[in-house]
C-alpha cells in the first residue's frame, strides 16, 4: 500500500511517498503557496492519483509539551478536506522536531543549495520522517498483533 506523507507548513508543503510495500518513506516534492491563498489541494490530488496512494498521513504540529496548537486545527481541516475529496483515510502523526531532524540530516550529507531550495528539501525530508514514524508505528502494531 502506498502512503503519502505531508508536512503542511504555512508557506510550503513537504511531500513524501512510501514504497509499494508501505515500509520505507522517501522525500518526494515540495509544493509552495502564498499565505492567504488556498492550499494546492488539486496538486496533492494529482500526486495521489498518479502514484496510486491509498492513505494520507499529515504531520500534526503539536507544541513541545504535546498540546495542539492553533495550526493543528487548520491542518486537521485540510486533512478532512483532502480525505473527503479523495474518499480515503487520513491519519495524523506528531511532527515535533521533524524539520530540525531533517535539516541536520541534509547538512550531514553535505548537501549545499541555495537557501530557498534547501528549505524545500528540508520540508520534503521532514514529510519523509513524519511518514516513516507512521509506517514504523503501523509495523510495530502489526508485529504485536494489535
Amino acid at each position: 500500500m502506498r502512503v503519502l506523507g505531508v508536512d503542511f507548513g504555512e508557506r510550503r508543503i513537504g511531500l513524501a511517498l512510501s514504497d509499494p510495500s508501505g515500509t520505507i518513506a522517501s522525500p518526494l516534492d515540495t509544493l509552495v503557496y502564498r499565505r492567504g491563498k488556498r492550499p494546492p489541494l488539486r496538486a496533492i490530488e494529482e500526486i495521489v492519483r498518479t502514484n496510486g496512494v491509498e492513505r494520507i498521513v499529515l504531520g500534526l504540529p503539536l507544541d513541545l509539551s504535546g498540546e495542539e496548537t492553533d495550526w493543528c486545527g487548520r491542518v486537521r481541516e485540510i486533512g478532512e478536506e483532502i480525505g473527503r475529496r479523495l474518499a480515503m483515510p487520513v491519519d495524523y502523526v506528531d511532527e515535533r522536531l521533524t524539520s530540525v531532524q531533517a535539516e541536520r540530516a541534509l547538512r550531514s550529507i553535505g548537501l549545499r543549495r541555495s537557501r530557498r531550495q534547501e528549505k524545500g528539501r528540508v520540508d520534503a525530508a521532514a514529510a519523509a520522517l513524519i511518514l516513516q514514524r507512521w509506517l514504523d508505528r503501523r509495523g510495530d502494531e502489526t508485529n504485536r498483533g494489535d
